[in-house]
Order: structure tokens, then C-alpha cells, then sequence
């Protein structure tokens, strides 16, 4: 055999046993990709995504779409050939693994997660839309979690309104462990209460529950990184009750990145005309009850997913607004906010078309 020849078919085996190796060696990586994106004020799988009872609602027109990033699972192994197209493609992204599922996170650990912080999302969300409007929504503390095998379970239970600790008043989440780390360690705290079935029984009935309990947990020593410090083993959180129903259908999505735009929508359909003056809006940003819109992940992949879509303005949390910046889709505008004040602002001048001044992302923020 000629030596050239010889010297090309050792290349090409070469080659071939290379790519082989690729397609085999499995690597530390995950990918992320556009999603799908809904419009808040649309339908979804044959019905409406917002649905609003006990209260008059508005025609809308536009589009406010929420948007989302697909990702690869936590049990996919990536290989190298996989991963080198990842890299070259314009569209996708591909990060560490342990970026998206840290701790060896599970898929049904972040499956969960992400449902809590969906369901989530939305009570902020309605908590937002209706604190612009000026109407009231009587907002509680709760137990939000009890950590297995600790003093608290079996004492407390999710759903538990925590109206004192110590006989000290309770207002807010945070209120909860600073009362509860004044003590040390093997020392007792007293939690009044309302157990959960209590309060959803008042509600149904639409009173005010009257029935508390006092429940005594002996506190244990926190076991995290941090400096040491009384516990009893939950989470606390905030639970609300409306004026008037409000549901969002939209299943197999999660994360809490949908809420400011949730809450758009919801303003949108209790409130004359229309938001977006007939325009294809989209965005994404979380939002707690006050109305503060926070940042989210794959930002670059929203765009893109919103881009395709057909969306002319792209609603951004400021604090996402540099990386937004340095690759923005053509043909979409993205707009910084900061609040929902923010997007209302900004959503009146799109639809009066005074556009020249709508707040700006740019690559510094």
C-alpha cells in the first residue's frame, strides 16, 4: 500500500475512533434552550390561562407572553460531540451541570422545587396586581415547610398560621426565626397557632378563625456552614386570601419566573381597554407582593424564544439587562424594569406609541 494512502487511512481511522470517543465519554455539562412561551391573556391547552370569578373583567388584546427555558434532565449524560455542538449552536447555551442541578439535586427534587416556586409565583403575583389596583388582600404568616426529623414535625404542620412566638405578635416570615433564634439551644419556644384545617375551614366559610393553640417545641442547634443558633426546624412563609377568585391554568411549567408577567395579565383583565394597545409584549422576571421584579436564569434563551414568537418588546428585570444586552435577538427591544409600576409605565407608552424613551438595556446594565 502506497504511503500516502496508508497515511490517509490511519487519519480517517483516526478520525472515525475519535468521534466514536466523543459520542461515548460523558461530560460534567447540561444544556439550556428556548421554551415555549404562553400569552397570559390567551388560552392554553383550551382555556384561559387567566381566569377571573367574583369580579368584572375587561376584553384584552395583545399579547403578554410569559416565556421559559427548556433544559436538559438531571439524569442525561452529555457527551463530548453533544457538547461541542451545544457550544457552537447560536441558540442554546451550554453550563455546567451542577449550574442547573447543584448538590446532585434529583429530577424530582427539582421538579418539586420548581412547583413550589410556580405555585408561589403566582400568589405574588395576584398580591402585586391587586395592591396597584387598591384593593385590599389579607395576607398571614404560615408555616411553609417542617423539616423531616426535626423538633417541629409532627407539631407543626404546613399550612399552620403563625400568629405569635413567645406571645410576640408575628407580621412577617422573617419575624418568626428572629424570635425564634433569641433563644439558645435545648430551650423552649411557644408558637400560637392556627392549625391549617382551622383556618381552611374559616375560609371556606368565609370568617375570620377564632380557634388558636399554643404548641411548645424544644429548639435544636442549627447544623449549616453558618455561626450556631437555636432552631426548630421550619420555614415560614406568607398565605392570602382574595376578594374574588383567581385562577392560572398552565400545567408542566415551573420556576418563579413567570410572575410579573402573570400579574400584567391579571391587571389587564380588571381594568378597561387594553395594556399593550394590541401589541406583542413579552417578558419574564419574578415579583413579590410588593410589586418588586426580580431576575431570573437563561435570560439569552427567553429572548431568543420570544423573538421567534413574533414579540416586538421584551420586558426585562434590570438586573438581567447586561447579559440581555450583549446579545439581543434582532428585531426585539428589550425594556428594563424595575417594579410593576415599572411595566405599566412602560407598557402605556408602547401602546400611545411613545416609544422613543422607554427605559433601555444596555451591556452595563
Amino acid at each position: 500500500m502506497p504511503r500516502r494512502t496508508a497515511t490517509m487511512l490511519a487519519s480517517t481511522l483516526m478520525l472515525i475512533a475519535l468521534l466514536c470517543a466523543g459520542v461515548f465519554i460523558p461530560v460534567p455539562y447540561s444544556e439550556m434552550s428556548p421554551g415555549p412561551t404562553v400569552n397570559t391573556l390567551g388560552n392554553h391547552d383550551g382555556e384561559p390561562v387567566l381566569q377571573v370569578s367574583g369580579r368584572r373583567t375587561y376584553a384584552t388584546s395583545g399579547n403578554l407572553n410569559m416565556t421559559t427555558v427548556r433544559v436538559t434532565s438531571a439524569d442525561y449524560r452529555m457527551n463530548l460531540v453533544e457538547a461541542v455542538y451545544g457550544w457552537l449552536a447560536h441558540d442554546n447555551k451550554v453550563v455546567p451541570h451542577d449550574t442547573l442541578y447543584p448538590d446532585g439535586k434529583t429530577e424530582e427534587q427539582s421538579t418539586q422545587e420548581n412547583a413550589e416556586e410556580f405555585s408561589q409565583s403566582q400568589e405574588s403575583a395576584k398580591v402585586a396586581a391587586l395592591k396597584q389596583l387598591g384593593i385590599p388582600v389579607t395576607s398571614w404568616v404560615i408555616v411553609s415547610t417542617v423539616v423531616k426529623d426535626s423538633p417541629a414535625e409532627g407539631r407543626l404542620h404546613a399550612g399552620d398560621v403563625i400568629k405569635a412566638v413567645d406571645d410576640t405578635a408575628v407580621k412577617e416570615p422573617a419575624d418568626v426565626a428572629k424570635l425564634v433564634t433569641k433563644h439558645k439551644p435545648g430551650q423552649n419556644v411557644v408558637f400560637t397557632i392556627v392549625p391549617a384545617k382551622e383556618q381552611a375551614a374559616a375560609e371556606k366559610a368565609h370568617k375570620t378563625p377564632t380557634k388558636t393553640e399554643k404548641i411548645t417545641i424544644t429548639t435544636a442547634t442549627s447544623d449549616d456552614s453558618g455561626a450556631k443558633r437555636a432552631i426548630v426546624g421550619i420555614s415560614a412563609g406568607t398565605d392570602h386570601t382574595f376578594p374574588f377568585t383567581i385562577d392560572i391554568k398552565l400545567a408542566d411549567v415551573g420556576g418563579p419566573s413567570a410572575g410579573l408577567m402573570f400579574a400584567l395579565g391579571i391587571y389587564d383583565k380588571l381594568t378597561p381597554g387594553s395594556l399593550t394597545g394590541g401589541n406583542f409584549v413579552a417578558g419574564t422576571g419574578t415579583i413579590d407582593d410588593a410589586g418588586k421584579v426580580g431576575p431570573i436564569g437563561g435570560i439569552e434563551m427567553k429572548t431568543v424564544g420570544a423573538r421567534d414568537k413574533g414579540a416586538r418588546y421584551f420586558l426585562t428585570p434590570a438586573e438581567n439587562c447586561s447579559a440581555a444586552a450583549k446579545d439581543t435577538p434582532g428585531g426585539l427591544r428589550l425594556v428594563k424594569v424595575h417594579t410593576i409600576k415599572d411595566a405599566l409605565s412602560a407598557l402605556k407608552d408602547i401602546r400611545n406609541g411613545d416609544t422613543a424613551d422607554l427605559p433601555k438595556c444596555t451591556t452595563k446594565g
